[in-house]
């Protein structure tokens, strides 16, 4: 029986984690036509989340606040259900919709496309921003990207830590500068959800990853894939310590997750050596955790011919292709832990100041799920 009523977190406006009011009375959605009612039992956490509750997602200055707005108008409005990241049970199906779809598990491709185009996204928007989301006991979404996964291997909020919101970013980024089998990538941020990601596709697509974190990740890291890795606190010469981690290697490619003063000291890693490359030098962009400002010389990026990429979310060809290496057990699962959705201000807090044994993805899960999906996760 399907309540009428549903538990979830509802963001009310931009600023702290006060903002994140955890509410009973909240009107369970109906699904519409080509559309699918999930029941909610994990939802991962990504740092999108936390960027747009803050309003960090501007373009004209570091302190304006604003939202993400890439089709020319705000589609966030409050109160929304942010969580992007979802997995879950189809309970019920809206017109257009087979009924045997009833009892699926499934993950969420959690793009709002602006079109049918498979293999461009331009205008990308998501469950959890200009829809609600998975903060909840139910979403309503379409029925054609919910994707069943039955994998008796993954437990629900394993599933959830292999989403789409990290997974297609790191997907995309690689695709973006078109990364080969062999080639040598510099993955800076590798300890989060779209670093671990990284690891493991660069591995499946036969690339060679180099992973740039923090002491004590070595073991996690070389095991998730990473040939070497970087530590990016013992030196102020980034480009020396990644020559002593690699062995001395050319680095084809950088994928950045970190910007700020860091994207200088990529470049020059970059650019170093220039006649022992075989192809251009490449940065792909996806984040920007140590500041959106970097300080360059763009006579660095023309004369030494960086080509530079800036990736937000992905395609259907991707999310399908995705989707295809989950059900056929080749991307591992990194969850960290998991937090009642009740209890989402500590998920926030901790989340926000991760220490240094923080690695892979915070997984939320309803209270009424709580003791099957989250509390085998538990810490």
């Amino acid at each position: 029986m399907i309540p009428k009523k549903m538990a979830g977190v509802l963001l009310v406006g931009h600023g702290g984690v006060d903002k994140l009011v955890y509410r009973e009375d909240i009107d369970v959605p109906s699904p519409g036509e080509g559309e699918v009612l999930v029941q909610v039992t994990a939802t991962a956490k990504n740092n999108t989340d936390r960027k747009v509750r803050e309003g960090l997602y501007s373009i004209e200055s570091e302190n304006d606040v604003a939202s993400f707005q890439m089709g020319g108008s705000p589609t966030l409005v409050f109160p929304r259900i942010q969580g992007a990241d979802v997995v879950g049970h189809v309970v019920a199906t809206g017109s257009g919709v087979a009924k045997d779809r009833i009892g699926e598990r499934g993950l969420l491709d959690f793009n709002i496309y602006p079109d049918e185009r498979r293999d461009i996204n331009l205008t990308p928007d998501y469950y959890g921003h200009g829809r609600d989301g998975g903060y909840a006991e139910y979403i309503v979404v379409p029925s054609n990207q919910f994707y069943r996964i039955d994998n008796p291997e993954l437990a629900d909020a394993q599933l959830a830590a292999l989403g789409m919101c990290s997974y297609q970013t790191a997907f995309h980024m690689l695709t973006a500068a078109q990364v080969k089998a062999g080639e040598h990538i510099l993955v800076t941020g590798a300890s989060g959800g779209v670093g671990t990601a990284l690891l493991q596709l660069c591995r499946i697509i036969g690339a060679i990853p180099h992973a740039v974190s923090s002491p004590g990740k070595e073991k996690v890291l070389l095991a998730l894939g990473a040939e070497s890795v970087v530590d990016r606190t013992a030196s102020k010469d980034l480009k020396g310590s990644v020559a002593k981690a690699t062995g001395g290697v050319i680095i084809d490619a950088v994928m950045d997750l970190v910007g700020g003063e860091m994207t200088n000291q990529l470049i020059d890693v970059l650019i170093d050596r220039m006649a022992e490359r075989k192809t251009y030098p490449r940065l792909s962009n996806a984040g920007a955790s140590s500041g959106s400002s970097s300080q360059i010389l763009w006579s660095k990026i023309y004369l030494y011919q960086v080509q530079v990429f800036g990736v937000s979310h992905g395609t259907r060809a991707e999310a399908e292709q995705l989707i295809e290496w989950i059900r056929s057990g080749q991307l591992t699962p990194v969850l960290h832990q998991t937090f009642r959705l009740s209890d989402i201000h500590n998920a926030e807090n901790y989340f926000a100041n991760r220490g240094g044994d923080y690695i892979g993805k915070i997984a939320l899960v309803p209270d009424s799920q709580w003791e099957q999906y989250g509390a085998p996760f538990a810490h």
